[in-house]
């Protein structure tokens, strides 16, 4: 290779965050050098990452989803198409692009602790995909509250009600959450009803779990997630499905802080 393994990372941190031809116009900034955006397609490319994997016994992970927009013959529709990622809470986060099994097997390759923590949002593919990781006994599957309480928040009308309802689910108490919502009507009202029936299971003592240091919500860790989705959504952007994956690779390794 032309390009010496120091400027092969600057390139490979650059485009884990922006656009090929972004980065080569910063790369001619800082570096002086030359590195076309289509070399710098080429090096992701044929670029070998290190098997990403948790160094220390796992309690707790979150998974979320997002999409990325297909590459189409012009004039043809756009096509989207689902990416999972998965973070084990103070270590390391991956992403997967319609992979759930190969997600599920490499989340069971890791040391899981005895009880684990299973943080998710309403979505029954993010529940499906929990249900093969580890077995019934050593999972807690716990409903995260900032999508809960974001939920609950968009049904809007009395403020007053909605806090009422946020402190019911925040004691984990469901029935009398529900209860503030009889005789109302409208679709938001309904939907949330219906949400908290599906996942009553999913809504602990949210107060008590937190006071014995169970992870009851993503927070950060949510933002982590998202922040892989950045490079993916970049405006105009169109990816051929199969550079997705190891695109996923790249972001992963830079959030991960394995490229320094």
């Amino acid at each position: 290779s032309r390009l010496s393994p120091l400027l092969e990372k600057c390139c490979l941190r650059l485009v884990a965050n922006e656009s090929f031809e972004n980065a080569e116009k910063d790369i001619e900034i800082m570096t002086g050098m030359k590195v076309s955006h289509s070399s710098q397609q080429r090096l992701v490319q044929r670029y070998e990452f290190a098997e990403t994997e948790a160094k220390k016994t796992v309690d707790t992970l979150s998974i979320d989803g997002g999409k990325v927009r297909l590459r189409t013959d012009l004039g043809e529709p756009s096509e989207w198409r689902d990416y999972k990622a998965i973070m084990l809470h103070g270590q390391v986060c991956a992403g997967f692009f319609q992979a759930n099994q190969e997600l599920i097997d490499w989340t069971n390759s890791q040391p899981l602790a005895e009880v684990i923590t299973c943080l998710g949002d309403g979505h029954d593919g993010i529940w499906n995909i929990i249900a093969k990781i580890g077995n019934s006994e050593s999972k807690r599957e716990v409903l995260d509250w900032y999508h809960l309480k974001e939920n609950l928040y968009k049904i809007g009308g009395s403020n007053a009600r909605l806090k009422q309802v946020e402190n019911y689910l925040w004691s984990g108490k469901v029935e009398l959450a529900l209860a503030k919502f009889e005789g109302l009507e409208g679709k938001e009202v309904k939907n949330f009803s219906a949400y908290l029936n599906k996942h009553r299971q999913r809504i602990p003592n949210y107060k008590l779990s937190q006071e014995l240091g169970i992870c009851i919500g993503s927070g950060g860790v949510e933002s982590t997630i998202k922040r892989i989705g950045l490079r993916m959504k970049i405006s105009g952007a169109q990816w051929k499905a199969e550079n997705v994956p190891q695109y996923l690779k790249l972001r992963c390794a830079y959030l991960n802080q394995e490229i320094a």
